[in-house]
Parts: C-alpha cells; sequence; structure tokens
C-alpha cells in the first residue's frame, strides 16, 4: 500500500504517516495538498492531508481539493501540535522568521510579541529550508524538523493553546466501506438562494436526531455571496433517510463515512 502525504520530510503530515503507517507502507512525499489530491485521483495510492485546526480552522486548500477531486474520506486521525522556534542566531540577531501560514495564525501570539516580520513558506520544513540559506533568520517548524534540518530549538511550544489540535484525513478513490463507521462528511453546493434553504438543509438532521459536529462554509469561486458548505455528523441507522432528503432539496456530494484512526 501507498500513502500519499505532504513532504518534505519534517512536516506534520509526514510525522503522522510515520506514526500509524503499517509495515512495508510505502511513504510518498508531494510539494502541496493539490499535488496529493491529484495523484490519489489518479490511483497512485490513499492521501493523508490536514482538514482543520482547533486554532486556525478549516484547511482551504484541502477543501477546495474536496470540491474539485472524485474523492472519498476514509478515516481521521488527531494530532496535537507543538510548534517551536529554531534558528542558526539567537532571538535577539533575528530580522525575519519563516512560517507556513497555518503555523504562523496557530502561533501568532508569540509573533506579535517578537515583533518580527513572516514569510511564508508552502510547508514547515520549507520553514526550516529557507532559515538556514537566509541570514539572521529563524523558522516556526516541528521539533522532528528542527532534528532533521539541524537547527537549534529557541523557544519551545510557540502556539498560541496548549490544546493546539490538527484533525487529518485519509482520502482514497473509493468510499471506506464500513458496516457502522463513527462519523460522515457531505458537501451542498446550493443551486438557489432562497429563503428558508439553510433551515431546511439543518432541519433534515434535526428531526431525526442526528448529531451535527461541524459546518463550513468555503466560497463556491462562481462569484461574490456564492458559497458550499461541508458538514460532518455522528453517523445513524438514519444517515441513508437523511441523504435522500437532502438530494430533494438541493445539490450535494458525499465525501464519506469513516471511523476514527487512534495516533500512537
Amino acid at each position: 500500500m501507498t500513502t500519499i502525504t505532504l513532504g518534505p520530510e519534517g512536516t506534520f503530515s509526514h510525522e503522522l504517516a510515520l506514526k500509524i503507517a503499517k509495515k512495508k507502507e510505502e511513504i510518498v512525499l508531494l510539494p502541496t495538498i493539490h499535488s496529493i489530491m491529484a495523484a490519489v485521483a489518479r490511483g497512485e495510492g490513499d492521501g493523508i492531508v490536514p482538514m482543520e485546526n482547533s486554532e486556525a480552522g478549516g484547511v482551504g486548500e484541502t477543501l477546495d481539493g474536496l470540491i474539485r477531486f472524485p474523492l472519498f474520506i476514509t478515516a481521521e486521525m488527531f494530532l496535537p501540535v507543538r510548534h517551536n522556534l529554531a534558528s542558526l542566531v539567537t532571538l535577539k540577531e533575528m530580522r525575519v522568521i519563516y512560517a507556513h501560514p497555518q503555523t504562523h495564525e496557530q502561533c501568532s501570539d508569540k509573533i506579535e510579541e517578537w515583533g518580527l516580520p513572516v514569510i511564508h513558506t508552502s510547508s514547515n520544513a520549507s520553514s526550516a529550508r529557507e532559515a538556514k540559506k537566509t541570514p539572521n533568520a529563524g523558522a516556526i517548524l516541528s521539533a522532528t524538523a528542527a532534528a532533521i534540518y539541524h537547527m537549534p530549538i529557541l523557544v519551545k511550544n510557540t502556539e498560541n493553546s496548549a490544546w493546539n489540535t490538527t484533525r487529518f484525513v485519509r482520502i482514497a478513490k473509493t468510499p471506506a466501506g464500513q458496516k457502522q463507521p463513527e462519523k460522515c462528511s457531505i458537501l451542498i453546493d446550493p443551486s438557489t438562494d432562497r429563503a428558508g434553504l439553510l433551515y431546511e438543509l439543518l432541519g433534515a438532521f434535526a428531526k431525526r436526531k442526528i448529531n451535527l459536529s461541524r459546518i463550513e462554509s468555503r466560497p463556491s469561486k462562481r462569484g461574490i455571496g456564492n458559497y458550499v458548505f461541508f458538514l460532518d455528523y455522528a453517523w445513524t441507522p438514519a444517515t441513508e433517510e437523511v441523504i435522500r432528503e437532502l438530494k430533494e432539496i438541493t445539490t450535494m456530494k458525499e465525501l464519506g463515512c469513516y471511523r476514527k484512526i487512534e495516533v500512537p
């Protein structure tokens, strides 16, 4: 089996893949979430991508990929995220910090305190590589990445919250096919903009006492004020019934029903 996730070595995605990989499982690292999803859609393996963070919210590139590609969520994993400021110079000598946009948001309090400009990168591992070749630069990254790229950690636990956690999902070309999954995800793309539509959609769950654990809007890219909605809900025997009702009301895409994988 091949698992495709975000590289280079030292990203949190790579760290998670190593934690949950089975014996002889090949891990392929690609530079962007879009490239991971495209590879999975081509049948090159399953993917692991970040879905949302407890501090920074949904990961836009993953949500956009679920809109664009014919893929399914087959599992979810939760990884506690600890960030660190690393550099080859002292904090007093530092003039710039490299950080992934999500990392920046998750560590915004400390960055504001330091008063240093931030340059965004494509991954935490990329932050390390850029900081190493830039004079008087630092990077915010994982302890694993700091070790891989031989960068001394100056400040540990730079995240805003001690409960900082990222939810990852496994994606595949086919659904998980589990008999009693724990959670389901769907994408709703309203074909009309009318009063009461969202009320009707949520009411389909409420009258069956199905717990909605997440609802998030995302621009449809068809003009200002036009959105799609991602919903997560607890699986129940009434799941098929609610899906039938939603399809009568609006346009929707089933993203899969799945279980949580415990991370060692």
